[in-house]
């Protein structure tokens, strides 16, 4: 890891053993978020990640409840772009769709606005950690639902053990930091 703000970023991870149930260790992005520099760089990586991989090819950033909403806003606007909200069901007013998934320690459900995208429109979905992957699977599924193109997923953190890039199949995956 030679990227100085990658290793900057990657000081102000915290763990957190059996949180918030006995047998996860949660990965604490609060620090990254308390110092702007560290919050900067992110934001500027993922950033410069997707202007190499997309070039000007995505119309939107879809930020992910919640912690997906702390990093889709500022990286849709550091690419000039909108960011759309996936939230957890129930917290969208007017006509949604609705996806189920399994978490890591628990299920829920997503919910997007039936008007949030046109067909064809390209997105990559954010947020703050990818575990098992179910919740960005069913961000995938909703977007699918809405006949947009995801080209992307990324995240700050991903968890390597529990295998949740290999849920999103052909989807293309990104992280800034990997942990077991």
């Amino acid at each position: 890891m030679a990227d100085p703000e990658l290793q900057l970023v990657a000081r102000r991870i915290r763990s957190f053993p059996n949180f918030p149930i006995p047998g996860v260790l949660f990965r604490d992005i609060s620090p990254v978020l308390k110092d702007p520099t560290s919050f900067r760089a992110s934001i500027n990586l993922l950033a410069n990640h997707l202007k190499k991989a997309h070039g000007g090819r995505i119309d939107y950033i879809a930020g992910l409840d919640s912690r997906g909403f702390l990093f889709g806003p500022s990286l849709a606007q550091e690419l000039g772009l909108g960011c759309i909200l996936i939230r957890k069901r129930g917290k969208l007013p007017g006509p949604t769709v609705c996806a189920s998934y399994a978490l890591e320690y628990g299920k829920g459900e997503l919910e997007i606005q039936r008007d949030a995208l046109e067909p064809g429109q390209k997105v990559v979905v954010v947020d703050d950690l990818l575990a098992t992957g179910g919740t960005m699977c069913a961000a995938c599924e909703l977007l699918g639902q809405l006949r947009a193109e995801v080209l992307e997923c990324v995240s700050l953190v991903e968890l390597t053990s529990l295998k949740g890039r290999e849920k999103l199949g052909a989807v293309p995956f990104f992280s800034l930091l990997q942990y077991e």
